[in-house]
C-alpha cells in the first residue's frame, strides 16, 4: 500500500510498532476461528452432558404440568412455579453456555493474545458515514469475507450431506422406536451431526487463520521513512548521539586526568601506553588502575604524571597486559600481584633514595614475572 509520499510499506514493523498497535486494541483476530472453537465445545459437551441434561429438563417439565387445584387458583403461585421453572432450566444448560463462552475467549487469546483497549471501545462517527461503509463492502477485503461465507455454507452443506447420506436410515426409523428410546436417540443423532458440522468448519479455520496473520502484519508494516523517524524517536538522531558520545568521553578523560596526579607509578610502553596505578593498603585489596590510553591520551598522562611527581616507569610487557586486561576503577589481574608488587617496591625505594630523579622517568626493569596468558604482543 503506498504512502501519501509515494514510499511503500516494504519494511517489516519494530516491536515498538507492535506494541503501540496492541495498546490500540489492534490485533490479529479470527471470527472463524472463535467460531469453530464455539462450536465444537458446545457439540463436544452436548456429547458427553446431553443426556443427563435432557432428563433433568424432561423432569422439569414433567413437573411443571403436575399442579394441584389449590395452585390452579392462585395466581401468585404459578408465577412463582414458572419463575423457578425458567431458573431451574438456565441452570441446567449453564455447563453448555460456560464452555462454550471459555472456549470462544481461548480461541481469541490463543491467536492475538489478551488486549482490552478503551480505544477500540470509543465511538468514532467516521463508522457510521455510509460512503466508507459502502467502501468498506466493495473492498478487496469485502470480496475476502464473501468468499469465506460462500466457503463456509459450501463445508457445512457437503458434512451436512455427507452426515445424513451415513445416518439417513436412522434417522428414518426413529418413528418405528418406543418414545423415550427414539427421544434418546435422536439426541445422540443431533449431538453427532452438530459436531460433524462443527469440525467441518475447521476446513475454514486453516485457511483464514494464517491468512488474518498475515493481513495483520501487512497492515503494521512501515515505509523506510517511518523506520527512520521511529529510530529518531526512540534512539535520538545520530548527530545528537554522537555529540553526547562525545561529551562523556570528555567528561571520562576529564575524570580520568584528575585521578593521575594521585597515582602511585605511571607504567608505560614507553610511548605507546601509559597506565596509572593507586594502591593504599589501608583501603584496597590490591592495586588499581586510575588511568590509562594510548598514544595521544598516554602522552597527555605521562605530563601530568610528570608535573606532579608521580614515577613513571617503563616496563612494555606490563603496561601492555595491563591497559588490555584491566578497566578503569578495577583491581589488577591476580596474575599480575607479583609483577606489580616489584614495580611498587621498586618505585618506593626510589622514593627513599638519592636515585630517584624528580625531573625524568625513572630506569625501567626487566624480567617481569607475567603469565603468558596476561601478555599482549
Amino acid at each position: 500500500m503506498a504512502e501519501n509520499d509515494g514510499q511503500e510499506r516494504t519494511e517489516q514493523p519494530t516491536p515498538k510498532r507492535q506494541q503501540e498497535a496492541r495498546e490500540k486494541g489492534q490485533v490479529p483476530r479470527s471470527r472463524e476461528l472463535s467460531t469453530a472453537a464455539t462450536l465444537l465445545a458446545g457439540s463436544g459437551a452436548f456429547l458427553i452432558l446431553g443426556e443427563p441434561i435432557m432428563r433433568s429438563l424432561m423432569a422439569l417439565m414433567a413437573g411443571g404440568f403436575r399442579v394441584s387445584r389449590e395452585e390452579v387458583f392462585d395466581t401468585s403461585s404459578l408465577a412463582t412455579r414458572l419463575a423457578q421453572g425458567l431458573l431451574d432450566g438456565v441452570w441446567l444448560s449453564a455447563p453448555l453456555f460456560l464452555l462454550s463462552i471459555v472456549a470462544a475467549l481461548a480461541a481469541a487469546v490463543a491467536l492475538g493474545g489478551w488486549s482490552f483497549s478503551t480505544e477500540a471501545l470509543t465511538f468514532k462517527p467516521e463508522k457510521m458515514d455510509p460512503v466508507k461503509g459502502m467502501g468498506r463492502v466493495f473492498s478487496w477485503r469485502g470480496v475476502v469475507e464473501m468468499f469465506k461465507g460462500l466457503a463456509k455454507f459450501l463445508v457445512v452443506a457437503v458434512a451436512a450431506m455427507l452426515f445424513l447420506s451415513l445416518h439417513g436410515d436412522e434417522f428414518l426409523g426413529l418413528g418405528a422406536e418406543p418414545l423415550m428410546q427414539a427421544l434418546a436417540h435422536t439426541g445422540s443423532l443431533i449431538g453427532w451431526a452438530f459436531l460433524a458440522v462443527s469440525m467441518s468448519m475447521l476446513v475454514v479455520v486453516a485457511a483464514d487463520v494464517p491468512f488474518q496473520l498475515w493481513d495483520h502484519n501487512r497492515q503494521l508494516k512501515m515505509t523506510k521513512q517511518e523506520i527512520k523517524e521511529e529510530f529518531k524517536q526512540t534512539e535520538g538522531a545520530p548527530e545528537v548521539k554522537m555529540r553526547q558520545r562525545r561529551l562523556q568521553m570528555e567528561m571520562a578523560q576529564r575524570r580520568m586526568m584528575e585521578e593521575v596526579p594521585k597515582a602511585d607509578v605511571v607504567i608505560t610502553n614507553p610511548t605507546h601506553y601509559a597506565v596509572a596505578l593507586r594502591y593504599d593498603q589501608r583501603e584496597m585489596n590490591a592495586p588499581v588502575v586510575v588511568a590509562k590510553g594510548a598514544d595521544l591520551i598516554a602522552a597527555r598522562i605521562r605530563t601530568l604524571a610528570s608535573e606532579n611527581d608521580v614515577p613513571i616507569l617503563s616496563a612494555p610487557p606490563l603496561a601492555r597486559s595491563l591497559y588490555h586486561t584491566t578497566e578503569l576503577g578495577e583491581a589488577i589481574p591476580a596474575g599480575l600481584y607479583r609483577a606489580v608488587a616489584q614495580v611498587l617496591a621498586y618505585v618506593y625505594h626510589l622514593r627513599q633514595g638519592p636515585i630517584y630523579n624528580r625531573d625524568g622517568e625513572t630506569p625501567g626493569l626487566d624480567d617481569l614475572p607475567i603469565p603468558d596468558d596476561l601478555r599482549r604482543d
